[in-house]
């Protein structure tokens, strides 16, 4: 199944694939608090500057020959970096230096990127925010916004002083560069004595676009004359089939009226306009916009295309509903060889969706690539067909750490790439696809347990966790590329919806299905739920009351069956040591159907190098062997263990709750870190699902991650093709 409508395949045959991601502590320490937020490249394409605002400097990055990064090293600056663009060997930092909201201030810092030194500073008269050089390398423009504070009126505007554009006249040694001020106070129809100016994008023409983003108002401003030759608003859209309630449920059916205000800005042509509809003050419509420089008219809205692409790739940031969605935030433009492309970065749902704009009013959808967390600067670089995205979210407390992510231009299919977990996106939903009406694509994300079915050669079964309700199972047909989610069947307990916190399934021989539901130590027990072919709940198994008693907030984490008929056996793991176990010993329980009994083993867990180890899944590869999926809790360049291992249950007897425990063997089957950055990207913590597909001697192993439905994790949904296993 391909990715891609058929009429953009026809056009742009290419696509971008994620090759390496950088942390940019690297460029620091892991204790650091520190950032990449927009970033630039040098005309080879060979280094990246990129701001780091928290840590009050810019960072560089050595770009490979095929798209890898380096860190190079950081350069302080004498406030908070907030843009920066190259001109030759010259990098221009647009710095906010502000003491307070109503005493703004802002310098230009002109940087030598050969020797790393600053070679002259300009007052720029106000706290900046874009910059953007022209084309012919004559100007750049700076937006000084001289923001708003929110905790005066609710952040309401007007609030002095007033923001205004700044032309920097680029002739000369950069110590005798000329600043001119453009006032932009009077034009816009909200606020208009305090403009507030966000991000610039100059044309061809010497022609500069700058939104006024909380004024939800454009403006066009001659750079040679430092006019303004044009200006509108950037109005108001109703769009259908968006989800607006932060509920759990992925339900885009609601309609929003709302107004653009839109971030940032990019010239599809010298004559066309996009804007990204990030919302701020009162709107955010969850589009991106195309409008006519001259006239302000709409060319083109995206509609719900954004959230459908999140949705259909198990990335939509339910959390975000009711807050402006996915969030479009970031907006380029750039021409790779024949083509020419818009990139819309989603803030919330951490992806980039690329464009096809050969035609700039008639923008297609032929890709959504997944970033980290918080993508904000766009950096496309057509002269290595390679494209830079800078995600600035850091929470080490959150294991989120801010980073470059770097994506070249292929041929190569990307089923081939899949099939080298290279790939993204390795797992989408059904729907009717992309399209600016587009409904129906069943929404996922948060896959924790993965099962494979009985005498079935291609599919598997999921389940979602306490991320989403209610509780579903999803049949994912793994010989699709990407995978793809094309069944959904809603647990029900006396014909209603139930919510668990589904860890593991397994499937049935005949039918129906186990479900782990994990508990959380206090009033939600630990259970094992029995679940009918239609989706009813049949029973609710919990453990013996004084196993129960000794219960964490770490709990049923997966499940397995072996055996058959009155011979079936159901082994849960459990994550982490409970209150009894011996420290580093987790937990193997053993169900029997037939008699109701309980059986417990102890499993051995490798030693954390930081953080803590446990048991994510368990899944039978025969009636003698366990598969065991074990892992730290780990991300990016910290992660260290998610290890798949074999356990022999053959001579295993399990004790009854009570009595002390056997010690299961175990012995490596497989190391799932060279699959998990195959890609280039980060390493996930947490995959959560392993199964075994199709019946036989040799059979193949998947997994999949759990995104923890988007809320402070990187969020990608990812499949997993481990090879064959016998």
């Amino acid at each position: 199944m391909s990715l891609l409508p058929a009429s953009a395949t026809a056009t742009v045959p290419d696509r971008f694939q994620r090759v390496d991601t950088l942390s940019v502590l690297r460029n620091g320490s892991v204790g650091e608090h520190t950032a990449a937020e927009i970033a630039a490249a040098t005309a080879d394409g060979g280094t990246v500057v990129y701001t780091d605002s928290p840590a009050e400097r810019i960072g560089f990055a050595a770009v490979g020959r095929d798209g890898e990064l380096e860190p190079a090293g950081v350069l302080d600056m004498p406030g908070e970096p907030t843009s920066v663009d190259v001109l030759g060997r010259l990098a221009l930092v647009a710095v906010n230096t502000s003491e307070s909201f109503t005493a703004p201030s802002g310098v230009l810092v002109v940087v030598d990127l050969d020797t790393r030194a600053v070679v002259a500073t300009h007052d720029l008269g106000g706290q900046p925010d874009s910059i953007d050089v022209s084309p012919d390398g004559r100007h750049a423009a700076v937006a000084i916004e001289n923001e708003r504070d929110e905790d005066v009126d609710d952040g309401a505007i007007p609030q002095a002083p007033a923001g205004f554009l700044t032309i920097v006249d680029l002739a000369g040694a950069p110590t005798a560069w000329a600043l001119r001020r453009v006032a932009l106070t009077g034009i816009a129809e909200v606020a208009p004595s305090d403009p507030e100016p966000e991000y610039v994008s100059v044309n061809g023409r010497g022609q500069v676009a700058v939104t006024l983003q909380e004024n939800n108002h454009i403006a066009v401003v001659d750079l040679r004359s430092a006019t303004v030759v044009n200006h509108f608003s950037a109005g108001t859209v109703t769009v259908r089939g968006v989800d607006t309630e932060d509920d759990g449920r992925i339900d885009p059916t609601a309609t929003i009226t709302a107004a653009r205000e839109p971030d940032a800005v990019a010239w599809l042509d010298d004559r066309t306009l996009g804007t990204a509809d990030e919302g701020d003050y009162q709107g955010g419509s969850r589009t991106w916009t195309v409008f006519d420089a001259a006239s302000g008219r709409v060319v083109f809205s995206s509609g719900n295309e954004l959230q459908q692409a999140a949705i259909r790739q198990g990335q939509y940031p339910d959390g975000r509903s009711d807050n402006k969605g996915v969030e479009p935030e970031g907006l380029v433009v750039a021409t790779f060889g024949r083509n020419r492309y818009a990139f819309v970065g989603m803030e919330r749902a951490n992806l980039v969706a690329v464009y096809d704009v050969n035609d700039p009013r008639r923008p297609r959808l032929v890709q959504a690539l997944p970033t980290g967390v918080g993508p904000e600067g766009l950096l496309p670089i057509p002269a290595t067909g390679g494209l830079i995205v800078s995600a600035e979210e850091d929470s080490a407390a959150d294991g989120v750490r801010s980073s470059l992510t770097s994506y070249r231009l292929t041929r190569t299919p990307l089923a081939v790439a899949l099939a080298r977990n290279e790939g993204a996106p390795s797992i989408v939903s059904d729907g009717i696809g992309f399209g600016a009406t587009g409904f129906g694509a069943i929404g996922f994300g948060a896959l924790s347990g993965l099962s494979g079915v009985p005498g079935n050669q291609r599919d598997v079964v999921a389940v979602t966790d306490s991320a989403y309700s209610p509780t579903r199972v999803l049949t994912i047909d793994t010989l699709s590329a990407p995978a793809r989610v094309h069944a959904e069947l809603t647990v029900t307990k006396a014909g209603q919806p139930v919510d668990y916190d589904g860890e593991g399934i397994a499937a049935r021989r005949g039918g129906g299905y186990w479900v782990a539901a994990e508990g959380d130590g206090k009033a939600r027990p630990n259970l094992l739920v029995e679940v009918s072919r239609s989706g009813e709940v049949v029973r609710e198994v919990p453990l013996p009351a004084a196993v129960a008693a000794t219960a964490t907030s770490n709990g049923f984490e997966g499940v397995t069956t072996t055996g058959r008929g009155d011979g079936e056996q159901v082994w849960l793991a459990v994550q982490r040591e409970w209150k009894n176990d011996r420290p580093g010993q987790a937990t193997l329980a053993r169900f029997t159907p037939a008699t109701g009994e309980w059986a417990f083993a102890a499993y051995p867990l490798d030693a954390a190098p930081a953080g803590w180890v446990g048991l994510s899944e368990v899944t039978a590869l025969n009636d003698r062997t366990l598969l065991v999926l074990e892992r730290d809790n780990q991300r990016g360049d910290a992660a260290a263990i998610k290890k798949v291992y074999r356990v022999d249950i053959s001579d295993l007897a399990p004790a009854a709750a009570g009595q002390p425990k056997p010690l299961v063997t175990k012995t490596a089957a497989r190391d799932l870190l060279p699959a998990l950055t195959a890609g280039g990207g980060a390493a996930h913590d947490k995959p959560e699902g392993l199964a075994v597909v199709g019946d036989g001697p040799l059979r193949n192993l998947v997994g999949v991650v759990d995104n923890d439905g988007v809320d402070d994790a990187p969020g990608e949904s990812v499949f997993l093709r481990l090879g064959w296993i016998r």
